[in-house]
């Protein structure tokens, strides 16, 4: 792989964190819509988005690529249904006032895509990496304990966005391309909620009732939630998922401020100590990068 190809991938996963850490202020301007409205609008708006720019590109020859591979096809399906998992949790999360929780499931979700890689790619780990996982772990059973539940939504966002993370790096297929066969899957079952809640079972969206600024915010939601896809998707497939893992930081940094500062959501000493385990866990990690890194450069030099 080239050093423009590596460069251009990690401005593109970037990209993609950032904007991720930002949406709880998108969603939170729809907070008047009920979530699985948000979700199926959400999906059926980024798939025509998606269709129109496939279709003026290349007309349909990227559809009949993917068919003509099943195991690419198959792949894209099972990344469809756990991406299509991940939005519905996170935008429930974000208008029922759990911003600071699903912050939480974005920090673990570095450490899960490195066991993913060791796990299913024979990646290997040391013992500053492992250290770093343990260290997440305790601060995972920490919270359980102080909270008396499991963080079940920063568990289940943590290891589904891992999981599609893991899907879309052992899928070859072109980024839009990908996402546009994802969005295939999912438009027919979004499309038919839509319609069924508009048919009198609590949508607003034809007859008005949620005003044009909502309904000007639906329609754009296709475009904010297909940018970041797209971006990761080509960036994850050109810089090694530890990179990725380290760029993960971004995203539920940007959601945790959002939380505290903006949503003004409880973060006590109780919630505090959890936190710490996992951000150290995160730098002992980042630290194990940082040394694996200058040692490559020191080899290669």
């Amino acid at each position: 792989m080239s050093s423009n190809e590596y460069r251009n991938g990690l401005w593109a996963a970037t990209l993609a964190f950032v904007i991720w850490g930002l949406f709880p202020l998108y969603w939170h301007l729809l907070k008047q819509v009920p979530s699985d409205q948000i979700i199926a609008h959400r999906i059926v708006w980024s798939a025509v988005l998606l269709f129109v720019l496939l279709f003026m590109r290349e007309r349909l020859a990227w559809l009949k690529q993917i068919r003509s591979v099943p195991r690419t096809f198959w792949l894209l399906g099972l990344a469809s249904m756990v991406i299509g998992f991940n939005w519905s949790l996170y935008i429930w999360a974000v208008n029922a006032g759990h911003v600071v929780e699903t912050s939480l499931g974005y920090f673990i979700n570095p450490l899960l895509s490195v066991l993913l890689g060791v796990v299913v790619l024979g990646e290997r780990l040391g013992k500053l990496q492992w250290l770093a996982v343990g260290l997440a772990a305790l601060g995972v059973a920490w919270l359980t304990w102080q909270g008396g539940r499991v963080p079940w939504i920063a568990i289940g966002l943590s290891i589904s966005f891992a999981l599609y993370g893991l899907l879309r790096k052992l899928t070859p297929v072109e980024p839009v391309a990908g996402i546009g066969m994802e969005s295939l899957f999912l438009f027919v079952p979004a499309l038919a909620w839509v319609l069924w809640a508009e048919a009198g079972h609590g949508g607003g969206f034809f007859t008005g009732g949620w005003g044009w600024g909502t309904l000007a915010l639906l329609v754009a939601s296709g475009a904010v939630s297909a940018v970041p896809l797209i971006a990761f998707t080509y960036g994850v497939r050109r810089i090694p998922l530890s990179v990725v893992g380290l760029l993960q930081y971004i995203g539920p940094t940007l959601q945790f401020l959002c939380g505290v500062l903006v949503f003004r959501e409880p973060f006590g000493m109780d919630r505090l100590v959890g936190f710490a385990f996992i951000w150290a866990g995160l730098v002992v990690f980042a630290l194990a990068g940082w040394r694996a890194a200058a040692k490559a450069r020191a080899a290669v030099g």
